[in-house]
């Protein structure tokens, strides 16, 4: 008898007909002789709607009460998941943050996990119980609730998984599994049987929308079994899985973008030791995640420095970086609200040179400008014009995944 958990997203219970497919989907698996914890989203657009709400009542919400009004979603669809499964006379019971003793950090809105205790979960698994828990939600030292940023029900399940060392982790989605592009840009796109934690990780930290990233981070940490499945069909699903040497064969596993950066440049900055961190430490200071980084250095002692965020933290971080800008002689201060950020991702990057190479001349031959580029291991990718963005993943998505590309195939495309 295998421990399951199983997590479903907004679209997965966006409904009543949703919730009982998903309901209908755990009992089959149930009745395949396992037992099963299910991890849900709140329906569809119901966190918006609520974040909406509290938007209009203040400007500044209180993020103690936001985290309060918007965990109330994921709350709504555990409870009616579980109605459903013991309508059809399906013993279920379902927990909260508090239940599951979910502890977090005090970071309203981005709390972390420091521990799950886990022991009534098992009683009520022995029990013969399916577990339905609310995901996205936790509580702090004080007993506060807490939220663990969007899309994070991944992790809650993750976390779920590792804590009760469950056989696997199956993420339920509206997709059919991880694709070598997002299908909708590329409709040649190709699914992936399989893909390493280290690939999903940059491809969910580059814009791929499929798993959050900390879930793929935690997933990889506890080597926990992960599989993206869609719950609207029966199709095969994407393995994320530990990489071996057959994997490091395949050079792109996929390209991403990302539209949700933006770009701020810090002009005329005296160029010595230490003023980097006076920049850069209150932003962090402030929880802002910075992605890309460059520095150009002039003749005269004095340096451009740009870097890019998240669209939705643009407005706290130039107010940061403009008091700097005062503080340390700065020029000036000059941003671009939405960029686009374009990737291609693959383990093979590691034991194959060129790929940085073959990038860039895909680009220049659609006279597509490169305004910044980072690289890490397994990962390059470069900052554009938003109007480009959807170009630049088709250009690329032909280099590398192109007909008779053969630096492509061999991954166990679907």
């Amino acid at each position: 008898m295998a421990l399951i958990v199983q997590k479903y997203g907004g679209t997965s219970v966006g409904s009543i007909e949703r919730i009982k497919a998903v309901a209908e989907r755990v009992r089959k698996t149930v009745l395949g002789g396992d037992r099963v914890v299910v991890v849900v989203s709140a329906m569809a657009g119901e966190t918006d709607r609520l974040f909406s709400l509290a938007s209009q009542l203040g400007t500044n919400p209180s993020p103690r009460e936001t985290d309060v009004l918007v965990s109330t979603g994921e709350q709504v669809s555990a409870a009616l998941l579980a109605i459903r499964l013991q309508a059809m006379g399906l013993p279920a019971v379902s927990f909260l943050a508090h239940q599951l003793r979910l502890r977090t950090d005090s970071n309203h809105g981005r709390a972390k996990i420091r521990s799950i205790d886990v022991r009534r979960v098992l009683q009520a698994l022995d029990e013969g119980n399916i577990v339905v828990a609310a995901g996205y939600q936790g509580i702090d030292s004080h007993g506060n609730i807490t939220t663990l940023g969007r899309g994070a029900s991944d992790l809650t399940a993750v976390a779920l998984a590792a804590a009760l060392r469950a056989d696997r982790c199956e993420i339920y989605t509206d997709v059919e599994g991880v694709f070598t592009a997002d299908p909708t840009i590329c409709p040649n796109a190709r699914k992936l049987s399989r893909i390493t934690y280290d690939e999903m990780l940059e491809l969910a930290g580059s814009g791929a929308k499929v798993l959050q990233a900390r879930s793929v981070e935690l997933a990889k940490r506890y080597k926990v079994p992960l599989m993206v499945l869609s719950s609207f069909s029966d199709t095969p699903g994407t393995m994320v899985v530990e990489e071996n040497e057959a994997m490091e064969s395949v050079l792109v596993s996929g390209v991403t973008l990302d539209r949700n950066q933006s770009k701020i440049t810090l002009t005329g900055v005296e160029d010595r030791p230490g003023l980097a961190a006076k920049i850069f430490g209150p932003i962090a200071a402030a929880g802002i995640v910075v992605d890309m980084i460059i520095q150009n250095a002039s003749a005269d002692g004095r340096t451009d420095l740009t870097f890019t965020v998240a669209r939705s933290d643009l407005p706290r971080a130039l107010a940061i970086v403009n008091e700097v800008a005062v503080q340390i002689g700065a020029s000036g201060v000059r941003f671009e609200e939405q960029v686009a950020k374009v990737s291609v991702v693959g383990c093979g990057m590691r034991t194959h040179a060129g790929v940085a190479a073959r990038m860039f001349e895909a680009l220049a031959k659609e006279g597509i400008n490169i305004e910044m580029i980072a690289t890490s291991e397994i990962k390059i990718s470069a900052v554009v014009n938003v109007k480009y963005g959807e170009l630049a993943v088709r250009v690329l998505h032909e280099e590398f995944f192109g007909t008779g590309s053969p630096k492509t195939a061999q991954k166990g495309d679907a």
